[in-house]
């Protein structure tokens, strides 16, 4: 296979498309692509070798699952968020159990006394009426 040239085309996934999308080389660095240029959004970035970034986790969103696993079902461990499997880990999981509540806690049961009140929701704004042609 030959060397890459400035101009090639190329297959590389596009960070702004968020897809792998034909690319023009801009630079070339020891005979391999440095930077490219997506030919539909045109914008320039590093060579990824058509491999998409890793997807950013929240923290405090895996936190939030893991204490509401522990709710479910206290025996299981702690979700690892770097190898977490959809649906792994939800294999005992009853899927009719936890519909009329968890823990033998009904839905119709009132929340309990320790619950912090929510803030008071503010009514939608309704649109002013315009004024009439004269």
């Amino acid at each position: 296979m030959r060397d890459v040239r400035l101009g090639d085309d190329i297959d590389d996934f596009c960070v702004r498309c968020k897809r792998v999308m034909n690319h023009a080389v801009v630079s070339v660095l020891n005979g391999a692509p440095a930077k490219v240029r997506c030919r539909t959004c045109h914008s320039d970035h590093d060579f990824r070798n058509e491999q998409a970034p890793p997807p950013k986790v929240d923290p405090r969103k895996a936190a939030l699952f893991n204490e509401v696993l522990k709710k479910v079902n206290p025996e299981a461990a702690a979700v690892v968020v770097d190898d977490v499997d959809p649906v792994e880990g939800l294999d005992g999981l009853d899927p009719v159990e936890g519909v009329d509540g968890v823990d033998g806690v009904d839905a119709a049961e009132p929340p309990s006394e320790d619950v912090e009140a929510s803030a008071p929701v503010a009514a939608p704004k309704t649109k002013a009426k315009g004024r009439g042609k004269k």
